[in-house]
């Protein structure tokens, strides 16, 4: 057992030395209580070697030129990384930006515009929590030939927090009272109070330049969101064709490994039988989310030429609701809409029982993850026994209504996406037995997950993603009272839900360092949601996406939303 911190450090060693995996590393110390974040400082510069370690698999050069298509089912829009935490736009921007550490398929943080990763044994955390310094390399510049400098952390953190700006999430970033720049290479702030996920905050901000948006008087609407973004990232912006494809190329001042690779095409087929057709046919190289569906994985599986991968994913698939329509608030309806749900027959029927049912926003390879919350049951009898008592009464038509409202409401998803279409097909079905109307009212990709998304304008919506805080359990930006943005809070709630109780809770595992006191915290935090029925949760995806044989390096992750995160190391064999 790892005791002390002397302990994790000659541990450590023996990783630096090779006598020991990383995988194994961080496996015994999670085991032992460390955060992955602190378990990552170990491994730190200073300590290790600041560059990604290349798999053992590719001990050779990688070959040099070529380009990979990458398949979307739907079209990236947002490509300020500020703005936009979508998994669809992060594919592209993961390419374009950087920020100042990223994580790995192991879940260990890797310095990039950094030079290091701040602890406390290294003095870039205070032992307070409350103080952190970063130090920044000087070698790292824009697309445009300007240098990086501190300047732009300080710029993006300005921009994250000026209430005139859609930030995507201002998470962390509201826990700094001070930030400075002592040097063109250093930064230093203060924190309100300890925040234990501050780091994995910094590893999924990615920079944007001050230089060349200081004067924009209204950064919502600027071009660089659209259609002009620059970045630090190994790839630089080419070209944008609207409902087509976006093109990068390679960035020969990359201050990292790589990039490899000529140039990669993004190109987006909203419908997923011509997508998968598209991959069998040799003119997607690589997939995205949701590009292989369940029903042709078998098929998939037989593809000469291809490579098939089945991973754990982080992302759970949800009903949404919004809490802003006043039939949402009833708790009655929810529990009726749970009951009403046949989730284990969307699951064998639609996804041939790849996924697993879900009960909880965290996925199964979350350290925090509750195995234990009570399994939904499908009982339409109890659905309308739930309405009878809640006073929701059928109506000459069948549907059921309360003074005078009818328990009536669409659900929307991407457009094209036949899994998802079959899915609400079948909760119409199940919901119309006890009383409820369901409407189907799905819609292109650009515009359903747009300002009808982001600024609560649905009823409910189906979509999967990771409602943690990337690698973290900390679902404050989704469910938190304050961070709605369609009242004015920099975050992520678009269901408009409120609740003190889960505040109080998502407060505390905020400021708890220890993990196994954070381990506790948040198994109530899922409890709470999953008594209050805040969402509807039906399984934990399986990432099921295929690459054209000879791509190398390419790495499904359960710790970042999209499998772009590391198109710097791709090759061609």
């Amino acid at each position: 057992m790892i005791r002390h911190h002397d302990d994790v450090m000659r541990l450590a060693d023996q990783v630096r030395a090779g006598r020991l995996s990383r995988r194994e590393f961080f496996a015994r110390a999670v085991a032992a209580g460390f955060s992955l974040t602190m378990a990552s400082s170990f491994l730190a510069p200073g300590r290790a070697s600041a560059a990604p370690t290349r798999s053992l698999a590719r001990q050779a050069e990688p070959k040099k030129g070529g380009q990979v298509i990458v398949g979307f089912s739907q079209e990236p829009t947002v490509f300020n990384p500020l703005k936009s935490t979508l998994e669809v736009d992060r594919g592209v921007q993961y390419s374009l930006f950087d920020s100042l550490w990223r994580i790995d398929d192991k879940g260990a943080l890797i310095p990039n515009l950094a030079t290091e990763l701040p602890s406390v044994e290294n003095g870039g955390i205070g032992k307070d929590g409350l103080s952190y310094t970063f130090k920044l390399r000087n070698d790292a510049k824009w697309h445009d030939g300007q240098p990086f400098t501190a300047k732009d952390v300080l710029f993006s953190h300005a921009a994250i927090m000026n209430p005139d700006f859609a930030a995507g999430n201002r998470i962390g970033h509201d826990k700094i009272t001070d930030i400075s720049a002592p040097d063109d290479h250093t930064v230093t702030m203060k924190l309100s109070e300890a925040y234990a996920p501050f780091l994995i905050v910094w590893m999924d901000t990615y920079l944007i330049p001050e230089h060349l948006l200081k004067d924009v008087k209204d950064l919502n609407t600027a071009d660089f969101n659209s259609i002009a973004p620059v970045g630090t990232g190994p790839f630089k912006w080419v070209e944008r064709a609207p409902g087509d494809h976006i093109t990068v190329a390679a960035n020969p001042d990359y201050h990292g490994e790589g990039p490899y690779l000529d140039k990669i095409i993004f190109k987006y087929v909203p419908d997923l039988t011509v997508f998968f057709t598209q991959f069998k046919t040799g003119e997607i190289d690589a997939t995205g989310i949701q590009g292989i569906t369940a029903d042709n994985y078998a098929e998939a599986k037989t593809l000469q030429g291809k490579t098939i991968y089945n991973a754990p994913s982080p992302f759970v698939e949800f009903i949404y609701m919004n809490f802003g329509k006043p039939v949402f608030q009833d708790k009655a309806v929810r529990e009726a809409m749970y009951a009403g749900m046949d989730k284990q027959n969307i699951i064998d029927k639609v996804y041939y029982g790849l996924p697993a049912p879900s009960e909880t926003y965290l996925p199964e390879a979350s350290w925090a993850f509750d195995p234990d919350l009570p399994a939904q049951k499908f009982d339409v009898e109890q659905a309308k026994q739930t309405l009878d008592a809640a006073g929701w009464k059928p109506g000459a038509d069948g549907i059921r209504e309360k003074d005078g409202v009818k328990l009536s409401f669409t659900t929307s998803t991407t457009a094209g996406n036949k899994v998802r279409e079959q899915a609400q097909q079948y909760l119409q079905q199940t919901w119309k037995e006890a009383g409820i109307d369901m409407q189907i009212n799905n819609m292109p990709a650009a515009v359903i997950w747009g300002d009808y998304y982001n600024k609560s304008q649905y009823d409910t919506v189906m979509i999967g993603l990771n409602a943690g805080l990337g690698a973290d359990p900390d679902g404050t930006t989704r469910f938190g009272s304050n961070y709605i943005p369609a009242q004015g809070g920099g975050g992520q709630n678009t269901m408009q839900y409120k609740n003190p109780d889960l505040d109080k809770l998502l407060d505390a595992g905020a400021k708890e360092l220890d993990q196994a006191k954070r381990k506790e915290i948040y198994f109530k935090v899922q409890q709470v949601l999953r008594d209050d029925l805040a969402y509807l949760p039906i399984f934990h995806y399986v990432t099921i996406e295929g690459t054209k044989e000879g791509l190398q390096e390419y790495k499904p992750s359960v710790f970042v939303v999209s499998n772009q995160w590391n198109t710097n190391v791709w090759s061609w064999a």
